[in-house]
């Protein structure tokens, strides 16, 4: 018996933030690049982690009057075409203009993305991609896995990696002066 290939073509469809807009609200969704990519909800494991890590730098940054941190959900819009939801994200008071009644429009200062088996490839190669090409300064991988965490610095070709620290380390950044993260307090 003989079966033909169907020549199956897929329609070039660009997906933009009024898109996003119609979307449900009962599930997350980000764009990337102009492709929608619906989002699980995390797991224990890295609620754990980004509570840790959400704890230690509200307190540093509020101590020092750095500016304001924000964790998922809450849309930042970097484009039409880019609209993501990072974990968490730092924005420097000077600014705190960027910051909206519904969103952020704009690179933040920092983002941290902390990586799941279904987030892994997105995070580390997509959206490092697209915070790159946005200017975001400093994108902070959070790894539960291998209990580490790696800092990123923008420069103009793309991130460099100015620390990378594990479970029994201490994890310092340009963006804040004087931290000293224990990451046994993390993980």
């Amino acid at each position: 018996m003989l079966t033909s290939k169907v020549n199956m073509k897929r329609a070039n469809i660009r997906f933009t933030y009024s898109d996003y807009l119609q979307l449900p609200e009962d599930k997350r969704h980000e764009i990337l690049d102009g492709e929608l990519y619906e989002m699980a909800a995390p797991n224990t494991r890295h609620q754990r982690v980004s509570r840790n890590l959400m704890m230690a730098l509200i307190q540093h940054v509020q101590a020092s009057d750095l500016g304001e941190i924000f964790v998922a959900p809450y849309d930042v819009i970097l484009s039409e075409e880019n609209v993501v939801q990072p974990d968490q994200l730092f924005v420097r008071k000077e600014r705190l203009g960027i910051i909206g009644e519904l969103n952020i429009s704009g690179s933040p200062d920092l983002v941290v993305e902390i990586l799941s088996p279904g987030t892994r490839s997105k995070d580390l190669e997509i959206k490092r991609k697209i915070y790159a090409a946005f200017g975001v300064q400093e994108y902070w991988i959070v790894d539960p896995e291998a209990g580490s965490i790696e800092v990123l610095c923008w420069t103009e070709s793309g991130y460099r990696t100015e620390a990378l620290a594990h479970r029994s380390g201490t994890l310092s950044s340009p963006l804040f002066p004087g931290l000293a993260l224990d990451l046994a307090e993390i993980f």
